[in-house]
């Protein structure tokens, strides 16, 4: 749960890594098209060696505990290598061959290769109505088009996020948690067009597992087991946790380098991401992808069926791919695009990031996992292609467009949420110098220059970002690779207004920007009552459910006494639990009572310091009228700009933040838009400058 509420306030280290690796310091023009010298041989002998100049080095030894790589190439075997501790605490080394780790959202390929196999015996077809194959589950689809098992391989489902449960990683290792009553009490409703937008779906791929199930006739992994793993020999692999392979697992740690205790999930056996393996039985995997499907005298795809999958299916511009059968494309390289001559899969569980690519023309296949959850997959990635295939970074040259006019350009401005994590959000404006300039709370404001009719090159980050227009030609969707890398961002709607909100309204741009993203009700009319107080309740369930969190059921272990059976129950049990709300037991909350801005502005402080030090905030002034238990979280949200124009900074530079006036519904607005788009890094360079000339 914590990690999923951390998304927003982390900044994306894999992507900032990249540019780290690959970007020049200073901004450019258009990229021009250059010759690309050729990479080095890919052998034995250099294969061993790059795996070790990566993992052997300091940068890197710091990323990991235990880390497994495996490098193959024309059926080969180039190097199988184990790094670090399985366990720190015994000194147990990792051995590639033995090292059990859990492979995260890779097991997606093995996923997907299983309902292909059965889509070959003429038991699925791609194009089938899920509803064909889920028994009597219902759900929602309020449009014309079904959700196929098509939608379901390429996250084009229109699916509402559902990213899991709190009690989805538990430490009952006992006791078993069937698929088809997870897949029946969690089913999201379809809201949007299936197959018109992209989102990584976790969900989907695990109702692709119990269509695999339910067509096969066979528990899910025991069909994995017969039919993927023992045709090659995967003797170390399986979506069960049996004594034998967890006596073989390594260590998890947390980003702290803290063991983990041992955990299990739900459902026990978890297509989307809870297969284990080893490096040396991943190898045996992509040799056989790599030989169309054949390993030995087995046979687990046919060539078709691996070409199938190979095959990029959505694509918001043809320089961008996104998603193949079970794959996703690459990161981008610097100037080149996503190349579609890679296919990857990346994974991350508590305690294990994971990485798998091929280059299918180049009969070539790498797979790394490490403990610790993190983006050193990354540069992974980029240095191997940088050092062995340098020629699918190759700067793009685009094809011929009419360039926009200002004018036209006003089609893709606005606010863009994304459809994974609705607090993720960026904004885009026309640059007074032409062009576009795009926006966020992470990486900040970046000029975009038009190089296609719907594809943008980023000055600051060397990357693209493309807009997909509707059957109107408006803009509807947008992918770009710092915050949307793994789903589409949908454009806000005009906002509709509201009766009592007018022209002049101080607060109208942080409402209306809110109306327009969904926050609010957009019909016409209707009235806001700016004005009005938020109460304690009102704050919390907002804060949630404007970050994208669904709660689970309450279990009431919360101890207020006034919030059981409150409409804001669940939302203040999770908030009681994540530590951003305190009480003692036979406590009360007041969930009704109207809540003041400093006690609305720990909550915030107490969700930012999980990854903000408060100390950076220390010297900014406050003006009389903070109580003492408030202070570093009011300096935190004054110090970032959190606010709207009833905070103003006084004669002599503090700030007057009215901590003790009670927050209306105009403040919330602001408080939240400026939550959700200050550059938050921008503020903390500059804090940490003025620190370091004192």
């Amino acid at each position: 749960m914590m990690s999923r509420i951390r998304r927003w306030t982390a900044t994306l280290a894999g992507g900032l890594l990249c540019m780290g690796l690959l970007a020049p310091s200073a901004a450019a023009a258009e990229p021009e098209v250059l010759d690309v010298p050729p990479g080095e041989q890919l052998n034995a002998t250099s294969a061993e060696a790059f795996l070790d100049s990566i993992f052997l080095s300091d940068e890197a030894k710091s990323q990991y505990v235990g880390a497994s790589a495996i490098i193959v190439k024309d059926g080969e075997v180039l190097a199988q290598k184990g790094y670090g501790y399985a366990d720190r605490e015994s000194g147990q080394p990792v051995d590639a061959a033995e090292s059990v780790f859990r492979i995260a959202s890779v097991s997606k390929s093995f996923n997907v290769a299983a309902a292909m196999q059965l889509v070959e015996q003429g038991k699925l077809a791609l194009e089938d109505d899920i509803r064909k194959h889920i028994g009597n589950i219902a759900f929602e689809n309020p449009f014309d088009n079904p959700v196929t098992v098509a939608d379901l391989m390429k996250h084009t489902t229109g699916f509402r996020i559902h990213e899991g449960n709190q009690d989805d990683i538990h430490y009952d290792l006992d006791t078993a948690y069937e698929l088809e009553s997870y897949i029946r009490d969690n089913f999201p409703p379809v809201v949007r067009e299936p197959g018109t937008s992209y989102m990584y779906d976790n969900f989907a791929s695990s109702l692709l597992g119990l269509i695999v199930q339910n067509v096969s006739g066979m528990p899910y992994q025991e069909y994995m087991d017969q039919h993927l793993f023992e045709p090659l020999g995967m003797t170390s692999s399986s979506f069960a946790m049996s004594e034998e392979l967890t006596s073989r697992m390594v260590t998890e740690y947390d980003p702290l380098d803290q063991p983990m205790k041992r955990y299990a999930t739900k459902p026990t056996y978890m297509p989307d991401g809870g297969m284990l393996s080893t490096a040396e039985d991943m190898g045996k995997f992509m040799i056989a992808f790599l030989n169309g499907g054949q390993y030995g005298s087995e046979s687990i795809l046919s060539p078709d069926g691996v070409k199938s999958m190979t095959e990029y299916r959505v694509a918001i511009h043809p320089l961008l791919p996104q998603a193949t059968y079970g794959f996703e494309a690459p990161m981008q390289m610097t100037a080149a695009g996503a190349s579609t001559g890679v296919i990857a899969k990346s994974g991350g569980i508590g305690g294990t990031s994971t990485y798998l690519f091929f280059l299918p023309d180049e009969h070539v296949g790498v797979f790394v996992t490490y403990t610790k959850m993190g983006q050193l997959y990354s540069g992974v990635y980029a240095q191997f292609i940088g050092a062995f295939f340098p020629e699918y970074a190759k700067p793009l040259k685009y094809g011929a467009y009419v360039p926009k006019s200002q004018n036209e350009l006003d089609k893709f401005t606005g606010y863009y949420r994304n459809l994974r994590t609705a607090s993720l959000l960026s904004y885009i404006t026309k640059g007074e110098e032409g062009g576009l300039v795009i926006s966020d709370a992470f990486v900040g404001p970046r000029p975009l220059i038009q190089v296609e009719e719907t594809l943008f090159f980023d000055r600051m980050t060397y990357q693209l970002t493309a807009f997909q227009l509707d059957e109107n030609g408006d803009v509807a969707y947008m992918n770009e690779p710092v915050l949307h890398a793994y789903t589409y961002a949908q454009r806000g709607e005009e906002a509709a207004g509201f009766a009592d909100v007018d022209a002049e309204h101080p607060y109208r741009e942080y409402i209306e920007a809110m109306q327009s993203l969904g926050f609010y009700d957009n019909a016409a009319g209707g009235s806001f009552n700016p004005e009005d107080a938020v109460t304690r309740g009102q704050f919390v369930e907002n804060l949630w459910t404007w970050l994208g969190i669904v709660p689970i059921s309450t279990d009431g272990n919360t101890p207020f006494a006034d919030v059981v059976n409150h409409p804001s129950a669940q939302y203040i049990e999770m908030a009681y639990k994540m530590g951003l709300i305190q009480g003692k037991p036979g406590g009360l909350f007041n969930p009704d009572q109207p809540i003041a801005r400093q006690e609305a502005a720990v909550i915030v402080w107490r969700l930012l310091n999980a990854e903000v030090p408060s100390e950076l905030f220390d010297d900014v002034p406050l003006a009389e009228g903070t109580d003492a238990w408030a202070v570093p979280a009011v300096q935190m949200l004054a110090g970032f700009g959190y606010y709207g124009p009833e905070t103003e900074a006084l004669e002599d530079g503090s700030i007057d933040f009215q901590s003790k006036r009670l927050l209306s519904r105009a403040e919330q607005s602001a408080l939240f838009m400026k939550l959700l788009t200050v550059p938050q890094q921008a503020v903390l360079e500059q804090l940490i400058a003025a620190r370091q000339a004192q």
